[in-house]
């Protein structure tokens, strides 16, 4: 069988970093690293992957791929030139990219453009199943950790790697590259390998590089030496947390607030209810519950001033996967005050008028995260209905 491997060398004109393909069958591996322009640690590893593919290249099965999100921000170090580039894959953004093609662009549009491009080429050359990860850091001290779309295949093979989970960030944040992926129904994790300038980070993302080339089968572990000491790194930076959680709230800053988060604060810290986190203008921004303060802002770009999250107990995640198998989401449009979306029969509407007993833990155990429209009405999305659960049934992570 042939192999064709192509490794750039990232300039500010290429974007992608590794391209290696060998079969059209086989597990696809999708890196996404600089989306946002200033966290260059995913970009640091992928570099350093080089040598595995090269080394290893006889061992490979399926296909590799390594890509630099927005070119024109990682030259700048900058998290975005005109606009966040990871608040702008909703289904009306892509639509305008794609259908308006002699729209004047700005800078990340140009860079969306490009993305999108690379996605469904490689969804049209290869057959999967197809693995997204995109990588990110913090500008506050933390933990290692995976942030999901809350679908099973994701919830699964996140937990292959030795560090938290959190669910239900898509309910807070519209528009992250993976929110779209996983709309097309594959799976897509985000990890957060540490805060921005540190070595630290540069070595988890790395360790979990490694790691996810053999949790999709793309090499065997006994072909990976290095196997046992990457597990390890992400083991000994975990802080003893391999614990999944939801956020539950998010401190949105708005248009012009002079907004300051107070120091040495740093994600997964405990938090008591009322504890001062932040200024705005001057004025104490308060927590509004107990929980864990989850990436504080300290940078200058960005509207997401911190978010708060707490731990799901496995009974809970237990009973949801069960549900989840025997589809009872299916009777929810039996209730008073739901019913699917004119527009689109994957999605819910809640009138709250009439469907106010339910609370959003039942939607989550059935799978739906909700989005709120005004105070009588939300919309419910089910990531279930959407993934290609067949394409990952004969993996070893999912049984």
């Amino acid at each position: 069988m042939k192999t064709q491997l192509q490794t750039k060398i990232v300039n500010k004109n290429e974007r992608i970093i590794i391209q290696f393909e060998n079969e059209k069958t086989g597990p696809t591996v999708v890196f996404f690293g600089g989306v946002h322009g200033n966290e260059k640690a995913g970009l640091k590893a992928f570099q350093m992957l080089k040598k595995i593919i090269l080394s290893q290249r006889e061992f490979l099965k399926g296909n590799v791929y390594a890509i630099v999100g927005n070119l024109k921000g990682v030259a700048q170090n900058k998290r975005f030139i005109d606009e966040d580039l990871n608040r702008m894959f909703t289904k009306k953004s892509v639509f305008s990219i794609i259908q308006n093609k002699n729209q004047q662009l700005n800078s990340e549009q140009e860079e969306q453009k490009e993305l999108l491009n690379c996605i469904h080429t490689i969804l049209e050359k290869n057959k999967g199943p197809f693995y997204f990860i995109d990588f990110h850091t913090t500008s506050s001290k933390t933990l290692p950790f995976i942030t999901i779309n809350d679908a099973m295949i994701n919830r699964r093979f996140a937990k292959c790697f030795p560090v938290p989970v959190v669910l239900g960030i898509e309910e807070y944040l519209e528009g992250p590259l993976l929110s779209y992926i996983n709309q097309l129904g594959y799976v897509s994790l985000g990890f957060e390998s540490g805060q921005h300038e540190e070595v630290e980070a540069i070595k988890n993302a790395y360790a979990f590089c490694c790691l996810s080339l053999v949790f999709s089968g793309v090499i065997d572990q006994k072909h990976l030496s290095s196997f046992n000491k990457h597990y390890h790194i992400l083991k000994k930076n975990n802080g003893g947390i391999e614990k999944t959680f939801e956020v539950i709230y998010r401190y949105s800053i708005k248009e012009n607030e002079l907004f300051k988060m107070l120091p040495n604060f740093k994600s997964f810290q405990n938090i008591k209810k009322g504890a001062v986190l932040a200024l705005s203008g001057g004025q104490n921004i308060k927590s509004p519950s107990r929980g864990k303060l989850f990436m504080p802002l300290y940078q200058t770009q960005g509207r997401d001033g911190f978010f708060i999250i707490k731990n799901i107990p496995k009974l809970f995640l237990k009973l949801s996967a069960i549900l989840r198998k025997l589809k009872v989401e299916n009777l929810l449009v039996c209730l008073p005050g739901i019913a699917r979306d004119e527009n689109d029969p994957e999605i819910l509407t809640v009138n709250l008028t009439i469907a106010r007993f339910l609370a959003k833990p039942i939607f989550h155990l059935l799978g739906y995260r909700s989005r709120t429209i005004n105070q009588h009405r939300l919309l419910l999305y089910n990531r279930e209905r959407v993934a290609k659960t067949a394409s990952y049934s004969h993996t070893h992570w999912n049984k």
